[in-house]
């Protein structure tokens, strides 16, 4: 009778533990309040914790054998919307039909995912914003109508602000920026293209700045791989058709190709922005 007492007591003991422990996960104000407003409080608390990194093998159109995903730690808890980058690879990460995304992981904003290095916010102009990361892998060089496919995809999977979508991308990544941009100058709002190998084509630097897309180039000065005499040209020819906001171009003072570990690092900075800050102030009307 006594173990059974005990027994009992213990049990109670534990209910009403967790019943606390329960209560003191919320904010005070959160308790007996229905489910999605909980949810709408917990949009407004800025995000702490690294993004939660998925690897997910789902095909995306014909050229996508699958992607990383960043997202926001408390993503499954709120019912905002957030900004999504797209950062895509060189040509060295094709996947030849075959997904092979451990070899994504290893440079730029992939890597800093993988590591936990992404931070978990930015703040600008007195907002908090966090990310929606992914990292595709194509089998083949992507053309902008694969870029798009993809976007739209993630538009209507995830919980993404469509006036907030940025790319970038290092070496073949870079050069699918700059034509993402181009083709899609009304859905990208700035894209940061790294080391990458194109050409100032007239209509694609028109649209990039007559529809107000956000650029900031980066490029080795001495790059043997692809000159950096190519970002220069594209962006002055930009600016020659005199945008709303210039086109920017760092030449980072190094002869090797990777200028994508340094435009990529949060504590990289110029005008006290890293790449990441620079891109949120750039937006697209809802549509």
């Amino acid at each position: 009778m006594k173990k059974s007492m005990l027994a009992a007591g213990v049990a109670a003991v534990a209910m009403f533990t967790a019943s606390c422990r329960k209560d003191v996960q919320r904010q005070p104000d959160e308790i007996n309040l229905p489910e999605t407003a909980i949810a709408a409080t917990q949009d407004n608390l800025p995000e702490t914790e690294a993004p939660q990194v998925k690897i997910i093998s789902n095909k995306v159109g014909n050229n996508v054998s699958g992607y990383i995903a960043g997202l926001p730690a408390r993503y499954d808890a709120t019912t905002k919307n957030y900004p999504l980058l797209i950062f895509i690879h060189g040509m060295g990460q094709l996947a030849n039909g075959n997904a092979k995304l451990s070899s994504v992981q290893s440079l730029g904003v992939t890597k800093l995912l993988q590591q936990q290095q992404f931070p978990a916010s930015f703040t600008v102009n007195g907002k908090s914003h966090s990310f929606i990361v992914v990292s595709p892998q194509f089998n083949q060089y992507p053309a902008a109508s694969d870029v798009n496919e993809l976007i739209d995809y993630l538009v209507q999977n995830y919980r993404v602000d469509a006036g907030r979508i940025y790319v970038a991308g290092l070496n073949m990544g870079g050069a699918a920026a700059w034509d993402i941009a181009g083709a899609q100058s009304d859905k990208i709002a700035a894209i940061v293209p790294i080391a990458a190998p194109s050409w100032a084509d007239e209509k694609r630097c028109s649209n990039i700045a007559s529809k107000g897309v956000g650029v900031w180039a980066f490029h080795n000065t001495d790059d043997k791989v692809v000159p950096s005499t190519i970002s220069k040209q594209i962006v002055d020819k930009i600016n020659s058709l005199q945008p709303a906001t210039a086109a920017r171009l760092t030449l980072l003072p190094s002869a090797e190709h990777d200028a994508w570990t340094k435009a990529t690092d949060p504590n990289y900075k110029e005008n006290g922005m890293n790449i990441y800050e620079w891109m949120l102030q750039f937006s697209k009307s809802a549509r």
